[in-house]
């Protein structure tokens, strides 16, 4: 049941869900995925295994936090996060993953589970596409995905020269054909020039990010500053980091939730 008060929250069932993950090797002012390092929730492995179809990632696969609720929706009430670099942290629920895809992959997908259950309002608007290293490349990769927008209309971000080559774990946000703002559903996906590397992609929504602006700095946020952002008791909750250095540090993020 949906919260509408203040007085529901604070009568609410609270749960903490919480985030530590070792430190991993990155490009400064670069998005990186933290998936598959040691830490809490444990490791997961980054190649999605699915190509064909892809999933829909849900917290019983390893690598997310357990959200352990008998309440189908949630809310982000309070975050309290640090970490051992000045970075960017950011919070997201993973949609959708397909992948790991070849260097020189071509593969038009089929049968793709929906969804729809994860979106607040069935809403399919500010949905973020990225693609996830998950080994190394040798050569700039050039990418290019075909989709259905938010609206279910077909899209095509156009051939991308990313002018990388990804080391894993390197991510990239795709952008999205002009006046597209959310994605439905991935229906190919290419890749080229590159020689050698893997990758995945992913459909995420962004629930909540900081800045931490120095080395063991941190931040406190209530409810004010979260926004409630609701999420599911399947949701697939990942960090991203964005960090200054060429180590994405030691994250640190504990959140407690209330349940709907």
């Amino acid at each position: 049941m949906a919260i509408t008060t203040l007085n529901g929250i604070i009568a609410a069932i609270k749960r903490r869900v919480i985030f530590i993950k070792a430190s991993g090797t990155s490009v400064a002012y670069i998005p990186f995925s933290v998936f598959d390092l040691a830490g809490t929730p444990g490791v997961g492995t980054l190649a999605v295994g699915n190509t064909a179809n892809g999933i829909v990632p849900t917290d019983a696969i390893a690598g997310y936090p357990t959200l352990a609720t008998a309440a189908a929706i949630l809310y982000i009430n309070r975050i309290m996060a640090r970490s051992s670099v000045a970075c960017h942290i950011d919070l997201y629920d993973t949609l959708f993953s397909c992948g790991a895809y070849v260097f020189n992959a071509d593969v038009t997908l089929a049968s793709q589970p929906s969804y729809a259950s994860r979106l607040p309002n069935t809403d399919y608007s500010n949905l973020e596409l990225f693609t996830e290293a998950a080994t190394a490349f040798t050569g700039n990769q050039t990418l290019q995905i075909n989709y259905l927008d938010q609206d279910g209309n077909a899209g095509d971000t156009g051939a991308i020269a990313t002018g990388i080559a990804p080391v894993i774990r390197r991510m990239y946000q795709v952008p999205l054909a002009s006046g597209d703002s959310g994605v439905q559903q991935i229906t190919r996906v290419r890749s080229s020039v590159s020689t050698v590397g893997t990758f995945n992609v992913h459909v995420m929504r962004w629930l909540w990010g900081c800045r931490i602006g120095a080395a063991y700095g941190g931040v406190s946020e209530s409810l004010l500053k979260t926004g409630l952002s609701q999420i599911y008791d399947t949701s697939a909750l990942r960090l991203v980091i964005t960090a200054d250095s060429t180590a994405s540090g030691i994250p640190s993020v504990r959140m407690e939730t209330v349940d709907g």
